[in-house]
């Protein structure tokens, strides 16, 4: 399953503080700005700050959404914080938290790729993504160990599909989607022998696995139709961690419709990584190098539809959905098979980033910071890593514009 942000001592109070939505979207514009850390820093920062300290929210309200989250496709910080919204407002709480919580993160990220695509050509940006390129690897390969251990445990089903999908991801050089919803679909089989469930049983999660499965094959022509209709069946598929749509990207972005190189790709990552707010951003620069600002708005409009559907379509039974057993069984299978795509990932885009004696130095030293100082952040350890790359290149000549 997905991780979950530790449990606290103390129980929340029971009785809600009253604010105002201008305080409630406040509070979602400045994590937006300010959150670093990934998925489960964001959402403990939410329950620290709306449960514990401003009482906004109910314990009981929280926990669910985080249980939604958990167990349906989609970003799970930014997921939540439109539970949340919904929780204070209805829909159009939830629309405008959304707005709130992902617009600064999109307009950082369209700035840099406005100066991406400006100055990309320069040599010090070409030595800068050189350096940031192998550190992301490290930062994924952690990503996917993290993921991997929170969802399989010792459970020998789920390891056996999480090395699967990641030997078919690395030898392959693809993310197959079918191989997601089989592992779902094997993990529930397995639930329901277990506990000798009815096959008919199977038939209480068909309207889940039918959602999941609606529009494998894009509509119409044109490049903005591909874009969106691309980015919304990638958002279908973001199950555990925002780093989880990195294979699905992969293998459409640069492999399918070739929008992008293996060395565009990784700083496309490597953006969203130095930015604050969901790491799924990083979508938003793909579609700007694509399509220009059209085809920003339009991939991350994509990206986030899914959730915000969710969202909408399931909060009012959120309390019997997020209990079904088979439910979280088909889920947890589907996440052990993004967690193996992860590694595998790291596996290929490592044959690209790691090129040479100092990109593996910088990798490794980054892999060692992650696991020993935990508390660095990851974005001043990418920044580190693109100044290294600056000086290797002025000191030892190193170009980093090697594809």
């Amino acid at each position: 399953m997905a991780q979950t942000p530790p449990e606290r001592a103390a129980t929340a109070p029971t009785e809600i503080v009253p604010c105002t939505m201008r305080e409630f979207l406040f509070y979602f514009l400045r994590l937006g700005t300010l959150g670093f850390g990934g998925p489960i820093a964001l959402a403990g920062h939410m329950q620290h700050d709306l449960v514990e300290q401003r009482r906004w929210i109910s314990r009981q309200d929280y926990v669910e959404g985080l249980a939604l989250s958990q167990l349906s496709p989609g970003p799970l910080a930014a997921q939540l914080a439109m539970y949340l919204g919904w929780v204070r407002a209805g829909r159009i709480g939830s629309t405008l938290v959304a707005a709130a919580f992902i617009l600064p993160s999109f307009v950082m990220v369209l700035v840099l790729s406005w100066l991406y695509v400006r100055f990309g050509g320069l040599p010090w940006i070409q030595s800068a993504f050189y350096g940031i390129g192998a550190s992301v690897i490290a930062i994924i390969v952690r990503s996917a160990w993290k993921l991997g251990k929170m969802t399989v445990g010792k459970d020998r089903l789920l390891i056996g599909v999480l090395a699967a999908s990641g030997l078919v991801t690395a030898i392959t050089e693809k993310e197959i989607i079918w191989i997601f919803l089989g592992a779902g679909v094997l993990a529930l089989a397995v639930q329901m022998v277990r506990t000798r469930q009815a096959t008919t049983a199977a038939l209480s999660v068909a309207p889940f696995l039918a959602w999941l499965v609606t529009g494998m094959r894009g509509p119409g022509t044109g490049e903005l139709w591909r874009i969106a209709w691309y980015f919304t069946e990638a958002g279908a598929f973001v199950f555990g961690s925002g780093l989880a749509i990195v294979p699905f990207l992969r293998g459409g972005v640069v492999n399918d419709f070739h929008w992008l190189n293996e060395r565009q790709f990784l700083d496309a990552v490597a953006v969203a990584m130095i930015t604050p707010g969901p790491v799924v951003i990083t979508v938003a620069f793909i579609g700007f190098l694509v399509a220009g600002l059209a085809g920003a708005f339009i991939s991350a409009a994509g990206v986030f539809l899914p959730p915000y559907a969710v969202v909408i379509a399931l909060a009012p039974s959120v309390r019997r959905w997020s209990k079904n057993e088979r439910v979280k069984a088909f889920v947890a299978g589907v996440t052990a098979a993004a967690a193996g795509a992860i590694a595998g990932a790291a596996v290929v885009l490592g044959r690209r980033a790691f090129i040479d004696i100092p990109t593996i130095a910088i990798g490794v030293v980054t892999l060692v910071l992650l696991v020993k100082a935990r508390k660095i952040p990851e974005p001043i350890l990418i920044i580190a890593a693109g100044v290294v790359g600056l000086v290797l290149q002025r000191l030892l000549g190193i170009h980093g514009g090697a594809q």
